[in-house]
């Protein structure tokens, strides 16, 4: 359950690489509300591939935005921009004592589809160590949310759920300079 709870700050903490929507020039579209699945491979690190549902509505994709993307005081560099597929983002972000910079490239229609594409660099912290990963989202919409489930719910591999929208519960895992 350890892991699987690493996994989710992981997986999460992919989100925080993506600037809020209220910071940017350009805002990324709201997903399509319902089921979503998204499977996670990840390169360059110890976070497991693995594969996750999560129900959403706008109010929880516009709320997830804002509560998990790190502010100014984070990051010296928050940029989205519109391309004829879909939008790139970058960011230089300071999170417990390391740097990380990262280069997202997101595809799809946030309807039925979407593949985000992220490529980080991080530096520093405790071990100061350099590592660089690489991590692919590929989601696909899956149709209505399950009748036990409710927006912000995500479903963990081996079944363990929890609710995104209990913040208080995931800020409380995540490192000091993520906490909003």
């Amino acid at each position: 359950m350890r892991r699987q709870l690493r996994s989710l700050v992981s997986a999460t903490g992919l989100l925080v690489l993506l600037p809020a929507a209220d910071a940017l020039a350009v805002e990324l579209p709201v997903r399509k509300a319902g089921l979503w699945e998204m499977k996670m491979v990840r390169t360059g690190g110890t976070v497991p591939d693995m594969t996750m549902q999560h129900c959403t509505d706008a109010t929880t994709d516009k709320q997830m935005s804002t509560s998990f993307s790190p502010g100014k005081e984070t990051c010296s560099k928050q940029d989205v921009q519109k391309t004829a597929s879909g939008f790139v983002s970058d960011s230089v972000c300071g999170v417990a004592g390391m740097t990380i910079t990262s280069h997202a490239e997101i595809i799809g229609d946030f309807n039925s589809a979407y593949t985000v594409k992220v490529t980080s660099r991080s530096e520093g912290g405790p071990a100061n160590v350099t590592r660089d990963s690489a991590t692919t989202i590929e989601a696909k919409w899956l149709g209505a949310c399950k009748g036990d489930q409710k927006p912000g719910d995500i479903v963990m591999p081996g079944g363990m759920k929890m609710n995104i929208l209990e913040l208080d519960k995931l800020k409380a895992m995540m490192p000091k300079g993520m906490q909003k």
